[in-house]
This record gives structure tokens, C-alpha cells and sequence, in this order.
């Protein structure tokens, strides 16, 4: 620093004042702070002023702290770098961290993976702290035990107070401890998948440890199904433990297949990364979808050459034979669209419909079981195609109505029984009257 023919320093702080000390003349940048909208505009404005300053002499930049924790001077190509004490080790040292730890600055948080431990530099004011808080506290929890650091002080404290300082300075930092797994009041993806594999350890859950795909594959379908109810009833609450349990059905039959090596946790999430970037064309690529309907064909066709289907046919027969009948049955009508197959209107309904209908009524006169099943499968599908000319989710809509019917039925019953007769020796006219009544009270 002595023997270059210009000094700048970031911006005045205690640091500085050792140049003082040593009778070495220095110029400070703080008026780029003032012009800086921004922490990201500011690097860039003192990265350029750096630079500009250069021009034709020997400069020597200096920062508080490492040289790299300064996001202006990692921005300089081509200097050479004399590193001093980073702010994230001093302060991992005061507050007794040993071992490997994750280092951010306050300013950057938002945008990187945390882990713990964690030691977060640059708290330098109040707005910071509180926002510092804020996302930390929702990932690790309030209470998570965490270390104020301050000059040379360090004050151990919940993660929840980290923004009740009277005053922050470029020195301020907080050190935010790990916590065993059974000691933790908030989980991450890993946790999860720690637990997950605990449990099937060898000295694991008993039970846990001897399922296959074969033993549970029902549970991923209830599970579901439950999630799908909890939409339904639009509660939130339900609705995070039930995604919670496909999540965990999912993550189990991944790590089966992790344990025999046929694909791991990271092959999983790789593949369903990838295909939602390539399907998404119109958003990571070239394509364009100015509507719901345009994105979804641009899906639809990306997934036909991810799949190597190279007939709509293939299409068509990919559709789960798992699925419940009546979504296997709307599906492949929808991909048979797509191949050229007339669209269903509601228009055309009542024609088709009576022709399969007269068809129906044949085979029962016949007595014929095997034609009565097809031709009943017939009519089915005539019901499929009105949901389809109509927009609906065939299956979702038949689900509404048997709740909708159970719902009346349970209220026919209460009426019946409160006038005291029973509901299976009524007469036709007193069936219909007591339903009229129910269906009046769930329209």
C-alpha cells in the first residue's frame, strides 16, 4: 500500500483508520454509495469507479474484511489479490465455530441454498436485520439457537431477535448454529430424507424396512386421493399434511430403488427438472404460447418426442391402464382428438347417445351378459364424450354428484326416520316427497 501511487477504500470504517496510523494517504469511496440504488448497482459503481481511478497509475484497492466477500472487487478481472481475515471467519471464531460452514453475505441471502451452520456477514442496518430475520426464521425456525456478533462481542440469542440491536455496523454478523436432527423445530428436503433413510436402515422401523414397491404401491393412490379431498374442502391446513404424504410415498419408493442402485434421490429430481424445462419450450426455449391452450400444445409436443412417440396411436395406448376408468377413458378420447378423431359436441350427443342406448337395450332383451357389458361400456362413453364437449373433468364431476348424493340421501333418511316410519317400507309417493324435501335443503 506504501508504495502504490493511489489508495481507495471502500468506504470509511474502523478498518481505515489503521492507514492513519501508518501515515499512508488514502481517498474513500463512500460518495459512490450515494448514488447506488441498489447493493447490486453499487458493486457494479464501485467495481467501474475502481477501474476508472486505475487508469495510467499503480492503484491499490482495499476492502474490510477477504477480498472476495467484496462483491465490488470480485468484480475486478486482473488484480492481484492480497487476502486478509475474511468478516465470516472472524466471526465464526468468536462464536466458537469449529469445522465447515456455509458464508453469505446479508445482501446476497435471498438468493442462495442456506445450510447450517451458517454465518451470514455485511448485517450492517436495521431494514437488513429485520429482513435477514424474516427468511431465516422461516427456514431454520424462531428459536433456532444463533450468535450476534459485533466488533469483538459475541451474544448468543434465538434467531427471532437478530434485528432488536440499537445500532449495525459493517462488522455486524450473525452466526446461526446446526441443531442434531431431533433437536430441530423446522425440516429441510434433506432432514426428510434423512428420516426416510434412518427408517430403513438395518437397525431402523421394523416395518418400514420389509416394504417393497408391491406392498404399498395403494398407499401412493389413497394418498392422493386424500390431497384431492382436502382441495376440495379448501383447507389449507389438510391440505399441507396430505401433500406432505404423496411427497412422502414418492421419496419412499425412490429410496427402495436407491438402495438396489438402480436410480437415486438426485436421478429422480434430475429427470423431473429436466422435463419441465424441455417441455416448457415456449418458456426456456425458442417457442412462443400466448394462452393456456397454445402452452399446452407446445407441451403436448414436446412430450410426443421426449416419449419417442412417433404416431398419436402411441399416444393413446400410453395412457396408464391404472387409472380409474373413467379418467382412462376421457384421456384417451382427448389424445384421439389430437389425432385427428372428431371432437365431441354436444350437439352430436343425443344422436349418438340414443343409437348406443337402442344398442343396450337389444343386448338386454338378448340376454346376451357378454354384449350387455360392451354395449353398457358404449353408453358409459357416450357420458365421457358429453364431458368433453361440455369442458368438464368427467371424473371429477361424477365424484361431485356421489358426494351431492350422499349428502341427500343421509338428510332423507333424518326426515324420514323423524317422522318416525322406516326408510325401506315407504311408498313410491312418500319416497319422492321425502326427497323432494332433501334435495331442497342441498340444492
Amino acid at each position: 500500500m506504501k508504495k502504490a501511487q493511489k489508495v481507495l477504500v471502500r468506504n470509511m470504517s474502523p478498518a481505515a483508520q489503521t492507514l492513519h496510523d501508518e501515515g499512508i494517504p488514502f481517498e474513500t469511496l463512500d460518495f459512490v454509495y450515494e448514488k447506488s440504488r441498489n447493493f447490486d448497482t453499487l458493486a457494479k459503481n464501485l467495481a467501474a469507479e475502481v477501474k476508472r481511478q486505475a487508469e495510467g497509475c499503480d492503484l491499490c484497492y482495499c476492502v474490510e474484511g477477504g477480498v472476495f466477500e467484496d462483491r465490488a472487487a470480485s468484480l475486478l478481472k486482473g488484480a492481484a489479490v492480497i487476502e486478509g481475515v475474511s468478516k465470516s471467519a472472524s466471526a465464526a471464531a468468536l462464536a466458537g465455530l469449529t469445522g465447515g460452514y456455509q458464508a453469505v453475505s446479508a445482501y446476497d441471502l435471498a438468493d442462495k441454498k442456506l445450510t447450517l451452520p451458517l454465518v451470514v456477514y455485511d448485517l450492517d442496518n436495521e431494514l437488513l436485520a429485520g429482513d435477514v430475520k424474516l427468511l431465516l426464521c422461516e427456514k431454520f425456525g424462531d428459536e433456532a439457537p444463533a450468535c450476534y456478533i459485533e466488533e469483538e462481542k459475541a451474544e448468543k440469542l434465538p434467531l427471532f431477535e437478530i434485528d432488536r440491536r440499537s445500532e449495525y455496523s459493517p462488522r455486524s454478523a450473525l452466526v446461526v448454529y446446526d441443531l442434531p436432527l431431533l433437536e430441530k423445530k423446522r425440516f429441510d428436503f434433506e432432514d426428510f430424507l434423512a428420516i426416510l433413510r434412518r427408517l430403513r436402515a438395518p437397525d431402523g422401523c421394523p416395518w418400514d424396512r420389509v416394504q417393497t414397491h408391491e406392498s404399498i404401491r395403494i398407499n401412493a393412490i389413497e394418498e392422493a386421493y386424500e390431497l384431492v379431498d382436502a382441495i376440495d374442502l379448501g383447507d389449507p391446513d389438510k391440505m399441507c399434511e396430505e401433500a406432505g404424504d404423496v411427497l412422502m410415498q414418492s421419496l419412499f419408493h425412490t429410496l427402495i430403488e436407491e438402495e438396489k442402485g438402480d436410480f437415486t434421490v438426485t436421478d429422480m429430481l434430475s429427470e423431473v427438472c429436466e422435463k419441465l424445462i424441455t417441455r416448457h419450450t415456449h418458456v426456456f426455449g425458442a417457442d412462443k404460447a400466448k394462452s393456456a391452450e397454445s402452452a399446452l400444445s407446445v407441451w403436448d409436443k414436446n412430450k410426443m418426442a421426449e416419449k419417442h412417440q412417433k404416431t398419436y396411436s402411441d399416444a393413446v395406448n400410453d395412457v396408464p391402464a391404472c387409472f380409474p376408468a373413467l379418467l382412462r377413458a376421457q384421456k384417451i378420447a382427448k389424445r384421439m382428438e389430437k389425432g385427428g378423431w372428431d371432437p365431441a359436441t354436444f350437439e352430436n350427443f343425443e344422436t349418438k347417445f340414443k343409437e348406443e342406448y337402442g344398442e343396450l337395450k337389444e343386448a338386454v332383451r338378448s340376454g346376451d351378459k357378454k354384449a350387455i357389458g360392451e354395449e353398457l361400456g358404449d353408453v358409459l362413453f357416450c357420458a365421457v364424450e358429453l364431458g368433453r364437449a361440455v369442458g368438464e373433468d368427467c371424473e371429477m364431476a361424477l365424484l361431485d354428484a356421489a358426494k351431492k348424493l350422499q349428502k341427500r340421501y343421509t338428510c332423507y333418511e333424518e326426515l324420514v326416520r323423524a317422522d318416525g316410519k322406516d326408510p325401506t317400507l315407504l311408498s313410491r309417493e312418500e319416497k319422492e316427497m321425502y326427497y323432494r324435501r332433501a334435495k331442497h335443503e342441498h340444492s
